[in-house]
């Protein structure tokens, strides 16, 4: 029995179709007409014996069991095939092409700035893609090919999911300029002393549960007045008196995008710092445009 003869056309045609669902999107996207998209991924079905995409009137399409697999494996085949043209052009030669890196989106404003500025300086021709998102997304990006690392927090990442722990970032208090507390000349607060204060959340998907649970362990229950998944209009709301807050990431000026002042307080509890991470898909092999970033996170991002 002979071996299946397959070509890179025929798998970044399909890599495209199953990507958008749709032979109209792909082919507009690979600028080729979507009769060639249709015959390529016949062809590939045929020879592989294999049916990949559910083709549906008006629909667009859907992947079988079989094409979902075979999708996965695609992805990883494609970014292999680019990492060996890679390595032989460049052999020796500075480094080329995109790569593709997603942010949390709390995290990106106070840490994207300084490693992308220093990335571009050491590699200059290696366009950098970013995508900003919560948790859940990120983790989808990562499991999809979106993405080939994200800078996140280390919590529910799942065993299919690389990590390395490349800083952290422990929570403190966020008081409104006239409050009581930021009178304090050590600028320093219990969470006890939040107990009767109402409280501004950062209504992330898990942000807000690790938020909440600080306080709950200190045993102080949490009386939110406002919630806002916008990290500024958190400290915003918390500068015109509508309450505190709990954060991870600390700005360097106090001034809010309102012109009012929100002032930080560093907590005496004893609370566990977040971890944050540069995570990869467990047994993906990184292009080296990957791993230089990932080195330079290792390198500058606790800085």
């Amino acid at each position: 029995m002979s071996e299946p003869s397959f070509t890179l056309v025929q798998l970044r045609y399909f890599e495209a179709a199953a990507r958008h669902l749709s032979m109209t999107a792909a082919a507009k996207e690979l600028v080729v007409s979507q009769s060639a998209v249709s015959t390529a991924i016949a062809q590939l079905e045929k020879e592989m014996g294999v049916q990949f995409l559910l083709r549906h009137h008006a629909r667009g399409l859907s992947l079988t069991t079989a094409g979902e697999a075979f999708y996965k494996r695609v992805l990883d085949f494609l970014a292999h095939g680019a990492e060996l043209v890679e390595t032989a052009r460049q052999s020796g030669t500075e480094l080329v092409g995109t790569l593709t890196v997603g942010c949390f989106a709390t995290l990106a404003p106070f840490r994207l700035p300084l490693l992308l500025a220093e990335f571009e300086t050491r590699h200059p021709r290696v366009h950098v893609s970013l995508r900003e998102g919560e948790h859940h997304a990120l983790k989808t990006a990562l499991r999809s090919g979106e993405t080939e690392l994200a800078l996140l927090y280390g919590y529910d990442l799942d065993d299919d999911i690389d990590r390395e722990v490349v800083g952290t970032a422990a929570p403190y208090a966020l008081v409104a300029e006239d409050h009581r507390l930021a009178r304090r000349k050590s600028r320093k607060v219990s969470l006890r002393d939040l107990a009767d204060e109402p409280m501004v959340l950062l209504d992330l998907p898990h942000s807000r549960e690790y938020l909440q649970s600080i306080l709950s362990d200190a045993g102080v229950e949490p009386r939110v007045r406002h919630r806002s998944s916008g990290y500024e209009t958190v400290r915003a709301l918390v500068a015109y008196g509508h309450g505190f807050a709990l954060l991870n990431q600390r700005p360097p000026a106090e001034t809010t995008y309102s012109g009012a002042r929100a002032v930080p307080l560093t907590l005496t509890d004893d609370v566990p710092s977040l971890k944050i991470v540069v995570a990869s898909m467990r047994g993906a092999r990184l292009t080296r445009r990957a791993q230089e970033f990932r080195e330079l996170c290792r390198a500058r991002y606790s800085k």
